[in-house]
């Protein structure tokens, strides 16, 4: 298939760019042009920015695709410059588990209805669940749901992680440097990076409609990730509350997502417990 990448030059999109490329799929990545990447295949790229709908009729005037995986839509002004300009037969969006009102086990994607939901369109800002309910919701102006596809992840996590959070607790531990955790007997889901951009590859080719979870199975709390960091390191983590802020703080209960709408599709997570704490001896070497 004719596919766009919209995004996919770093972390989670380079594994589902290489799972496409596998598929023998024609990828075409839409960039701002700061980042090349050796893939495992040739692909094109096209430059412009995203969230201007003039950069992108320059760039696209109008083509189709089979297929347009949109991995940067974090407002719904996003979706507008870029749903305005070119066409596809099937839209995959990149959201988040954040979309969803409230935390607690298990939640299911009938949790949160795009089409249900009050548009407004606005630019990027910082409340990003509000802006990523907007963004789902401003695609069904441009395109019918049947044909869309909105994945939902929590925090995802792996070797190339950016952000830095899960390493958070271990500098900290590490250093000795006193954290504020306010979930230690808390626990939530998480995705590795390789799954998380796989799982998107896989559905160019096994189209699903509508809202999608994907996570690993299973959960861990705070608390285990810091006493098997403790154990690994020899040292005890400094908990104060004057200490700094835990990424992962504000759980008030388990957080976990159902991902049976993916299982059906015939799609299966990997277990948490397979590599977590694998990623945790990653760290704490690198």
């Amino acid at each position: 298939m004719k596919i766009l990448v919209v995004g996919g030059t770093r972390y989670f999109g380079i594994p589902m760019v290489n799972a496409l490329l596998a598929k023998g799929h024609d990828v075409t990545i839409a960039t701002r042009g700061n980042a090349k990447v050796d893939f495992d295949g040739e692909v094109s790229y096209v430059i412009f920015d995203r969230t201007d709908s003039a950069s992108v009729k320059r760039a696209l005037d109008n083509k189709k695709y089979d297929v347009i995986i949109d991995k940067i839509a974090y407002s719904s002004n996003d979706v507008k410059a870029l749903l305005e300009n070119v066409s596809c037969e099937r839209y995959i969006q990149m959201s988040t588990c954040s979309v969803y009102h409230e935390d607690h086990a298990n939640i299911s994607e009938d949790e949160f209805v795009a089409s249900e939901y009050p548009l407004e369109w606005m630019g990027r800002i910082t409340d990003y669940a509000k802006t990523k309910r907007n963004a789902e919701r401003a695609v069904l102006e441009y395109m019918d749901s049947s044909v869309c596809t909105f994945v939902r992840y929590p925090v995802v996590l792996g070797e190339n992680d950016y952000t830095g959070r899960l390493r958070f607790y271990i500098e900290h531990i590490n250093n000795e440097k006193p954290m504020f955790v306010d979930d230690l007997n808390e626990a939530m889901s998480f995705i590795y990076e390789k799954e998380a951009g796989e799982f998107l590859a896989y559905l160019a080719d096994h189209p699903l409609s509508g809202a999608v979870n994907g996570c690993s199975n299973g959960t861990i709390n705070i608390s285990d990730i810091i006493s098997y960091t403790e154990e690994k390191l020899g040292k005890k983590a400094i908990l104060d509350e004057n200490g700094d802020a835990a990424p992962f703080n504000g759980l008030k209960d388990t957080l976990s997502f159902s991902t049976e709408k993916a299982r059906e599709a015939g799609y299966t997570f990997l277990d948490l417990e397979s590599w977590i704490y694998k990623l945790i001896d990653f760290e704490i070497v690198g």
